[in-house]
């Protein structure tokens, strides 16, 4: 790979420093400097280009930021990047007046979705992703979780995975891949529940970790999903399987969920829009992420938020992630839910990039390797057509990247040259 040096920041973001608290969320890790010097798909140096320049080659490619924001690739946490078919007429039927859970529980939502991904074929799924992989890269997103959880049976669940896998090969977008075959009961296992629960523990979840295609497993622990205690089973078999886990918890009702992700040491428990006080206090004293999904409760309108003031203030470790999906949050781009995410979530500019940049790797596990800008780490960087974070923020309506590199490579520019 030859080098490249981004010079002439107007700011640099660093997120440097490690995953971030309380008061350090708020704190604006910015670089004394202009410029960014990489080498082979790592991060050299940050600093003033007239240090750096000393450290470039002569095949150096420099691009003139003209003043412009670097941040570190932007960290998607929470997605189901993969999944067959459209599920548009169910926004206009929210609109009209149906709840998400109505939908689900007439035979709509996630199990059209299973519906359309065991249909559809390898390819065409690939396909599908890797478009909206690309739209990730073009908003400066160069990492993502990707779940599977639309097949709901072994070898479904297995085809999704391995369209992840297509996507972290082909794509420049790097891909931390969650088997998530506990997303939601199908309706011919609904007088059958236990036979479902034992044939994720006893067979599917074997068969994903022997695969290999899967680093983390997941379950939706909520009303109309899955118990405290069919959680516990299967996230205790994951983990038998060697899995590291993590958890969809507290979106409609809370189950307790959230106490269970941190008692079993999750890496993560996501959604949180009505987590009780004891689950905000066993956040704060553990090191599982509290995952923030503002964009999925913006798109289904029903103004549950996750306390995210109350969370930092307890002193949790919190993250915020897209949620992508086909039908709660149709949304690929997590620079476009920033602005709305950071007003009802009352979080400031800089408690809102941490939380997508540095926090949001430290829940993937890869806070040593993504999330900042510090030599030694992955050439990742986002440049943003404005001058500061706060602009970043007040600006709302443009989303693309002005610039996204991923391992050290040019993947968007906008405009091309």
């Amino acid at each position: 790979m030859a080098e490249l040096l981004l010079y002439n920041a107007g700011q640099i973001f660093t997120a440097a420093g490690g995953p971030r608290r309380r008061a350090a969320l708020a704190e604006k890790t910015v670089a004394d400097g202009d410029a960014v010097l990489m080498r082979e798909g790592l991060i050299i140096a940050v600093g003033a280009r007239a240090d750096l320049a000393g450290l470039a080659g002569d095949d150096c490619d420099a691009v003139d930021c003209g003043g412009r924001l670097v941040t570190p690739g932007l960290v998607d946490c929470h997605t189901h990047l993969v999944y067959g078919g459209s599920r548009a007429d169910e926004y206009e039927q929210r609109l009209g007046g149906a709840s998400y859970l109505e939908i689900f529980e007439a035979g709509g939502g996630i199990h059209t979705s299973v519906r359309h991904t065991q249909q559809a074929t390898e390819e065409d799924l690939f396909a599908s992703a890797r478009r909206r992989a690309k739209v990730m890269l073009r908003h400066g997103t160069t990492t993502a979780e990707v779940k599977s959880g639309y097949g709901l049976t072994t070898e479904a669940e297995l085809k999704m995975l391995r369209v992840a896998a297509r996507l972290d090969k082909e794509t420049p977008l790097r891909v931390v891949p969650t088997f998530l075959g506990a997303h939601a009961l199908p309706p011919e296992y609904a007088s059958r529940r236990e036979e479902f629960v034992r044939l994720v523990a006893e067979e599917m979840t074997p068969a994903v970790a022997a695969s290999g295609l899967a680093r983390y497993a997941d379950v939706f622990c909520d009303r109309g999903a899955f118990s405290r205690e069919e959680t516990e089973t299967l996230l205790r078999a994951s983990r038998e399987a060697g899995l590291e886990l993590r958890l969809h918890a507290d979106e409609f009702e809370a189950l307790g969920g959230t106490e269970l992700a941190v008692e079993l040491g999750a890496a993560a428990v996501d959604h949180l829009a009505v987590v009780t006080d004891a689950g905000v206090r066993a956040l704060a004293a553990s090191n599982t992420v509290a995952g923030l999904l503002p964009g999925t409760t913006i798109f289904l309108g029903s103004g549950h938020f996750a306390p995210a003031r109350k969370l930092v203030e307890a002193g949790a470790l919190i993250a915020v992630g897209s949620d992508h999906n086909p039908g709660s949050c149709h949304a690929a781009s997590l620079r476009t839910i920033l602005t709305p995410a950071a007003t009802y979530l009352r979080l400031r500019p800089a408690e809102m990039l941490h939380a997508v940049t540095i926090n949001a790797a430290y829940s993937l596990g890869l806070a040593d390797h993504v999330g900042s800008l510090e030599a030694g780490k992955a050439a990742d960087v986002a440049v943003f057509d404005v001058g500061d974070v706060n602009e970043l923020f007040y600006d709302w309506g443009p989303a693309r990247a002005w610039l996204t590199v991923a391992g050290g490579e040019v993947v968007f520019r906008d405009p091309p040259v």
